[in-house]
């Protein structure tokens, strides 16, 4: 397979730039991957869409304010874009200067000085003044995407936030989850559904490119993921009832395959790290349904979702959506998909 397999055309003007009013007021589209057919609903409309006893699969990583603006000693603008916390006040980041860096120097930031401890790939590893949470939560600001072009505010400290949001440790936010509020969680829980927890830290490789032509190339940043025993029973309780595991988004999605693939079937909780790239060929052993977001052309999300529903089928709903308007991307509209033919394990 080629990256430009997976290639559409997008106006920019559909890309959202700002949260609507309340969580619930998005649109949704329903791509059934089996008769390859799509139609327009509202988020709302879940509550006719699924059934008692299916299971609604969320991702609890809460987003750290990520990014730190800094400057080198010598005066240049340095960008600190957090990637993951580690132990004895490090972090590994992402670095964004005009010049190159390199280990040694430091960054004066307004939490103090950090200094370029080592290099690993993509990444820096940093020496920061204090633990890594506590100085991103103090000195960070929110990390909208790059296709969101304004400057973060304070409601998007809210927003850009599951209502779930639990496990402090993701630069993005699991998107997908941004369409419910505690008014629609409620009403999906009088009418039967039920809903469970996972955690998969989003790193800032969701937003990565396909840097080669060829797909099978491509290699995914490892992101720490947790399915604990309580998702795993709960995953046994909806199938027992014959409802269907529906995960929220694609994180969820990877978190519950990659526990599957490490010993789903045991029954114990599985944590770990996953570089796990779901693409057409990969057959699914966890998930029934997907609720996800519009995804940038190109993308290994998109890719996830077409070996989902297929390649196809997906591009041609996608058309549908920017014909009728749809808002795509993180604070965009949603899709719910089900699967094609025989990529059920």
């Amino acid at each position: 397979m080629r990256r430009g397999d997976f290639d559409y055309e997008l106006p920019p003007e559909l890309i959202a730039q700002a949260p609507l009013p309340r969580r619930s007021d998005s649109r949704l589209l329903l791509l059934d991957g089996a008769r390859k057919v799509w139609s327009d609903h509202r988020i709302t409309d879940l509550l006719l869409l699924l059934d008692r006893d299916d299971l609604l699969v969320f991702n609890d990583t809460r987003v750290l304010p990520a990014r730190v603006p800094g400057r080198r000693t010598t005066g240049g603008r340095v960008e600190i874009f957090l990637e993951r916390p580690l132990p004895d006040r490090r972090a590994l980041a992402q670095l964004r200067a005009s010049k190159a860096l390199r280990v040694g120097q430091e960054i004066e930031t307004a939490g103090g000085s950090v200094q370029i401890a080592a290099q690993r790939g993509e990444f820096w590893e940093l020496q920061l003044p204090q633990p890594a949470l506590e100085f991103f939560e103090r000195h960070g600001a929110v990390p909208l995407p790059p296709y969101i072009r304004r400057a973060p505010t304070a409601a998007d400290q809210e927003r850009y936030q599951s209502i779930l949001a639990r496990v402090p440790g993701a630069v993005a936010a699991p998107t997908a989850s941004l369409h419910f509020d505690r008014e629609l969680l409620a009403a999906l829980e009088a009418r039967g559904v039920q809903r469970a927890v996972v955690t998969l830290h989003v790193g800032a490789g969701t937003f990565r490119p396909l840097r080669r032509d060829i797909v099978e190339e491509h290699r995914m940043h490892a992101e720490r993921y947790e399915v604990d025993a309580a998702a795993i029973a709960a995953i046994a309780r909806a199938r027992a009832a014959g409802g269907r595991v529906i995960a929220v988004g694609t994180t969820v999605a990877r978190a519950l395959e990659s526990a599957a693939l490490a010993g789903f079937g045991t029954g114990a909780g599985v944590q770990g790290d996953t570089a796990l790239f779901i693409r057409p060929g990969y057959r699914f052993e966890v998930v029934d349904a997907l609720l996800t977001n519009f995804h940038l052309p190109q993308s290994t999300l998109l890719m996830l979702v077409a070996a989902f529903a297929g390649r196809e089928s997906v591009l041609a709903a996608y058309a549908h959506a920017i014909h009728e308007r749809y808002r795509f991307f993180s604070y965009g509209d949603a899709m719910l998909v089900l699967p094609q033919p025989g990529v059920r394990a």
